[in-house]
């Protein structure tokens, strides 16, 4: 857009519209791209980290006890198991089964201690993860608050480009008018030619009220000041542009921009 506003000619209105557009369509490239970068590097990469590391070794250690607990599960079996035979074989095969008691017995303190042990391991890693989510927590917020920064910031910069396109629309149509309509402004800019200039600008369509958009200063004795927020009469007439009203409020009159203007009926 700036290239093609600078060969339109930045002395034009067009070309210099479209300069500013390009200008602020890259100013919120910049803002959009400090957004990404504070996000990835106060949210995205500590969350990745969190899921690569820590809860990837949680993950690892729970599998690790449910393991152990389905090898303590066994020994217990063998041991009941072990322990129903006893008493149902003769002498010789119940020493060989008070064997088979005691290494089961053996076997199932080990697998138990074990057991234990990971799960206390599990335990700690699990307390751990608390902490981590007071922390992703708190990066969370910062994410939000970027994005809520990076959205005011864009309509920042559109609101102002907004006023500024208005401007040069404005001024384009005060050339045209005061081109094709001289004697308009002629008798606008005498105070003893008031009651000419009201039938210069006579011929109105009908009233209509309209809430201002925003501040305006006049640029020519023909035009009236507006303030934001404010609501006023206003109404077409002859000899003015579309982007042109006659306005009043009070005992006040004047040519307003319509960009300016929100009809309220």
């Amino acid at each position: 857009m700036v290239e093609g506003g600078t060969e339109f000619g930045p002395g034009t209105a067009y070309g210099s519209s479209l300069i500013k557009v390009g200008n602020t369509q890259s100013k919120l490239g910049q803002v959009e791209r400090e957004f990404i970068e504070k996000s990835a590097r106060n949210f995205v990469q500590p969350l990745r980290r969190f899921l690569e590391g820590d809860m990837k070794i949680i993950t690892k250690e729970r599998k690790i006890l449910e393991n152990k607990r389905l090898d303590l599960d066994a020994c217990k079996s063998r041991l009941r198991k072990a322990r129903s035979m006893e008493g149902q074989q003769n002498l010789k095969d119940g020493i060989a089964i008070r064997d088979t008691i005691e290494q089961a017995e053996r076997d199932l303190r080990i697998a138990q201690s074990e057991f234990d042990r990971q799960a206390e391991i599990t335990k700690l890693l699990l307390e751990g993860v608390s902490s981590a989510h007071t922390n992703h927590l708190r990066c969370l917020n910062d994410f939000v608050e970027a994005q809520v920064t990076f959205y005011a910031r864009c309509h920042q910069q559109m609101t102002d480009l907004q006023k500024e396109l208005a401007s040069t629309s404005i001024s384009v149509a005060n050339t045209n008018a005061s081109t094709m309509f001289p004697s308009l402004y002629t008798t606008a800019a005498s105070p003893t030619d008031s009651e000419t200039g009201r039938v210069a600008m006579a011929a109105a369509t009908g009233t209509k009220k309209a809430r201002v958009l925003y501040d305006y200063d006049a640029s020519s004795p023909g035009e009236m000041s507006l303030l934001s927020d404010e609501v006023v009469t206003v109404y077409s007439a002859f000899g003015l542009s579309d982007e042109w009203m006659m306005a009043e409020r009070g005992a006040q009159k004047g040519k307003v921009p319509v960009a300016y203007l929100e009809m309220l009926n």
